[in-house]
């Protein structure tokens, strides 16, 4: 009997597949259990649609998080900062400081604090370079300086 997945199934395979198994197995677990459904042939069209829809639609989202990291290459931050003398921050410079400031500049979208992959805030004044991720492919490097504040 062929199904179509809902949910991976662990040593039958992964959602959307077409899988074929005995006609028990089908009647008695999977499709009570909400796991698979028949392979009708209207089933298998809708299904053949989605994956194509799924396909381009993970096209256009790569393809628009290029065009964002193209904004975002050689971008530089700059932060002034109250700092002691040994040019330890009394506060810190946060992702959330970062994406703030990033869209307060020129992009034409919103940089999402999410993106900003920053390890732990920076808390003492240099140079850093700090990781943007806009896709699961698509990660750029932006610099991040922050100085001391003059009082």
């Amino acid at each position: 009997m062929k199904l179509i997945l809902k949910q991976s199934v662990s040593n039958l395979g992964d959602v959307g597949e077409v899988v074929t198994v005995k006609p028990g197995y089908a009647r008695n677990y999977l499709i009570p259990q909400g796991l698979a459904y028949v392979a009708s042939d209207d089933n298998l069209a809708r299904i053949e649609a989605e994956q194509a829809q799924a396909v381009e639609s993970a096209r256009r989202n790569f393809l628009e998080a290029r065009r964002r990291a193209s904004q975002l290459e050689g971008l530089t931050l700059s932060f002034s900062e109250n700092a002691g003398e040994d040019g330890q921050l009394f506060g810190s410079v946060t992702v959330a400081d970062i994406a703030d400031r990033a869209n307060a500049g020129e992009l034409d979208f919103d940089l999402d604090k999410k993106c900003v992959q920053l390890d732990e805030v920076i808390k003492s004044v240099g140079e850093i370079s700090v990781p943007i991720k806009l896709h699961t492919d698509v990660t750029v490097e932006i610099t991040v300086r922050v100085e001391a504040a003059e009082s």
